[in-house]
């Protein structure tokens, strides 16, 4: 199955299924995340507004209506491979009042159909793990990015000390398949969640995949345990 399409079959539940078994913590690490973005001076004394961003693997939009709410931006524009998370997505951007901030469309981040330099930020919550050709992808974002602009990456990681490091592996694959499947009719999707948090390289190796990719003055801040890790980078 390819990665549009399981999404596409998750999409009803997507939402309940990440905010319950998250506790919400995933909405406290996308404030997180930008509340410490580095400003084009490196500071971290607070967010400068910004007038567009691209947040890539935008999903259900949650992050392309947190970047408007905290005032981080004027406008964004949020791509996804899945028209099933996309359609969910606007639903929620409508009932947010942000039909006029966020545009949201279907695009693959491997080919933006974007001129180079179009962005001052770009973006991408809980999605870079699902680049089916992560290289490509990530030079991509590196075009449409304008000098002097920003990136910021938010990607599930897994802890490295007993006894968190265990209790996480055990959650992730055994609890969260069953749950997952359970609200969703398709626990298949949740196994691949598992996998593709495993797969995905942490830490200095995914900073090295970043300035490989052109980015310069990469950063990383892992959070609540190192279950999820903001990586921070530069054109």
């Amino acid at each position: 199955m390819s990665i549009a399409k399981l999404f596409d079959s998750i999409a009803e539940s997507y939402d309940r299924f990440n905010h319950l078994l998250s506790l919400n913590i995933d909405v406290l690490w996308r404030r997180s995340a930008l509340k410490h973005l580095p400003s084009a001076e490196e500071t971290v004394s607070g967010v400068p507004s910004v007038t567009h961003v691209l947040d890539v693997a935008c999903g259900t939009a949650d992050f392309s209506i947190e970047l408007i709410k905290s005032g981080t931006a004027t406008h964004v524009t949020g791509v996804d491979i899945s028209t099933g998370m996309l359609k969910k997505g606007e639903e929620k951007v409508q009932k947010a009042g942000y039909a006029d901030s966020i545009e949201l469309c279907v695009a693959d981040c491997a080919k933006l159909p974007y001129p180079d330099e179009s962005f001052d930020l770009l973006t991408s919550a809980f999605g870079v793990r699902n680049f089916e050709q992560r290289a490509q992808s990530l030079k991509e974002m590196q075009r449409v990015l304008k000098k002097g602009g920003r990136l910021l990456i938010l990607e599930f990681s897994t802890p490295r000390h007993f006894p968190v490091k265990q209790l996480y592996r055990l959650y992730f694959k055994h609890i969260m398949p069953m749950v997952g499947g359970w609200l969703s009719g398709n626990k298949a999707a949740y196994n691949y969640f598992f996998d593709s948090v495993y797969r995905f390289p942490q830490d200095e190796e995914f900073m090295s995949e970043l300035l490989e990719a052109g980015f310069t003055r990469t950063t990383q801040r892992r959070m609540t345990f190192g279950i999820a890790t903001a990586y921070y980078a530069a054109k």
